[in-house]
């Protein structure tokens, strides 16, 4: 079901211009994704949004768009020259290439399944009276189930943590796990990918080697006291940054979910040392709330981290579960003072803050709140993707293919149409109120097929209005306004549509959630 529900998005996103394969043309190009006139609008509405309850709701928040490109040095500070690694093993009969931890990843989520399906099978058979934890903490086989599972998902975090590609190996031999097309066992040994693009420029000495950034943050870090300077910041404020990034992913998947090519919408706040951990729970919470604004809370979850990476001394995700089960969204790391010690130290620049009220200089920790564009449109669309049974114009169940995302982050907010497109009169008043309501916000006109029909377009995607123009409306001014989720439809002056419309779909609707 919900292998088939995923299906369904990636087709939807195709047909009615919200996702395309990139160089499709020429057969595309994997891992690779444009996004079409209704995506990019939703996209932009994301992302504006993230920025409103990030930059605007908080005073000591600025932003910056840092330089895609920037001093290789900078990313043998960060680590990333060194330890930017994925750990990857081929199938030597299908001859296709995996990331091994992944492989193990998928098998623990099996495991999990097992036991859920232990559970939900119970849940029948006892019907009201079952007691779902007592089963869980008594059941043999569901016990064995998730204890092979946490037992998997800590030595899987070992092997990581300590680089031990021979153990990981053994694990994926030892779980019996088999290449998922051809079914094969037949492994090469696990080595280390590291994941960044390079490139060339002719005036960076040496070789002239590049990166193509593999994370937005090292912008700001080294952008600090630039910041910190012209801004007159004092401790604790946040820079944020939102901006494309590049990871050589050995394997692309899950449509949008990871890419080659992505953005990251990044906020790096800067703490006086031993307040970090105060401040990941600050964070923590408040990016919660902001998820919870427009997604529904059952889909959310948080996730500690069990391996933690070399710069951070805690971290977490917050999840959404896609068709494809929960799986990152957000992170939130306390980053230490990893980055700016870094940086000071390769670049002989003292990247510090004096404390007014300590009276001293010292580097700042970092909490980080890091949320991927693509996977948080991706969400949005997961959640919104609804068919559902409707009555038609004769009172008979039909159908509708309907996409509820949040008003305020639809991609068009109101569609004009005319009841009939050969009425001259009907298509002039039309397009009159079109040119005003053009003025406030997104609209689309629509003039082609049934009115029935062209709600449905605007069902598919996502118009939370529809003005229809009629021939009362040359009488008295009025017009049928439509609400998208409940189908209502009210008669409203021409002059209140503008308003109407502009109330419910403003990004305020959504801010007034944060505070």
């Amino acid at each position: 079901m919900q292998e088939e529900l995923f299906k369904k998005i990636v087709s939807h996103c195709k047909e009615y211009g919200f996702i395309y394969p990139s160089s499709e043309v020429y057969d595309g190009l994997n891992g690779v994704y444009d996004y079409g006139p209704m995506g990019v609008e939703l996209k932009n509405n994301i992302k504006e949004y993230w920025w409103q309850g990030m930059v605007q709701l908080h005073e000591n928040i600025t932003g910056i768009d840092s330089a895609i490109f920037m001093h290789p040095l900078i990313w043998k500070a960060s680590g990333h020259v060194d330890a930017f690694n994925d750990p990857l093993i081929d199938n030597k009969d299908s001859k296709k290439r995996f990331r091994a931890d992944v492989l193990v990843e998928t098998e623990i989520d099996k495991m999990i399944a097992k036991a859920d399906k232990e559970v939900d099978k119970a849940a029948k058979r006892f019907g009201e009276s079952f007691d779902e934890k007592m089963f869980r903490e008594t059941n043999p086989r569901v016990l064995e189930y998730t204890q092979k599972a946490q037992d998997t998902e800590t030595r899987l975090a070992n092997a990581l943590k300590t680089n031990d590609m021979a153990d990981l190996k053994a694990l994926i031999e030892e779980l019996n796990i088999a290449e998922p097309d051809t079914g094969s066992r037949n492994w090469t040994e696990v080595r280390q990918f590291n994941l960044m693009f390079s490139t060339q420029m002719s005036n960076t000495g040496d070789d002239g080697k590049l990166y193509l950034r593999p994370e937005t943050a090292q912008g700001i870090f080294v952008n600090f006291q630039n910041v910190q300077k012209t801004t007159r910041q004092k401790i604790p404020f946040g820079i944020a940054q939102i901006g494309k990034a590049f990871r050589n992913e050995i394997v692309a998947r899950q449509f949008i979910f990871r890419m080659r090519e992505f953005e990251q919408m990044e906020m790096q706040f800067f703490v006086r040392p031993g307040t970090e951990m105060d401040w990941y729970n600050t964070w923590k919470e408040r990016r919660m709330a902001w998820h919870r604004s427009i997604t529904p809370a059952e889909k959310l979850r948080f996730k500690d981290h069990d391996n933690l990476a070399h710069y951070a001394n805690a971290a977490v995700d917050i999840q959404f579960e896609f068709p494809f089960g929960f799986k990152e969204l957000e992170g939130i790391h306390s980053r230490t003072d990893f980055d700016l010690k870094s940086h000071s130290e390769l670049s002989g620049k003292k990247l510090q803050f004096f404390d007014p009220e300590l009276n001293e200089h010292y580097i700042p920790y970092v909490v980080e709140t890091s949320v991927g564009c693509d996977r948080l449109f991706l969400s949005v669309l997961s959640n919104a993707l609804i068919e559902e049974s409707v009555p038609d114009a004769q009172g008979e169940d039909s159908s509708r293919t309907v996409l509820k995302i949040p008003p305020a982050l639809a991609p068009v907010k109101c569609a004009v149409l005319p009841l009939l497109k050969n009425k001259e009169e009907l298509v002039d008043k039309a397009r009159s109120v079109f040119d005003k309501l053009k003025l406030h916000f997104l609209c689309q006109y629509d003039e082609k097929d049934a009115v029935g029909r062209r709600y449905r377009r605007q069902d598919a995607i996502g118009t939370p209005y529809c003005v229809t123009i009629d021939f009362q409306t040359l009488e008295d001014n009025t017009v049928t306004i439509r609400e998208r989720d409940s189908m209502e439809q009210t008669r409203v002056s021409i002059d209140e549509v503008a308003g109407i419309v502009s109330e419910k779909t403003d990004l305020s609707s959504l801010l007034e959630k944060l505070v």
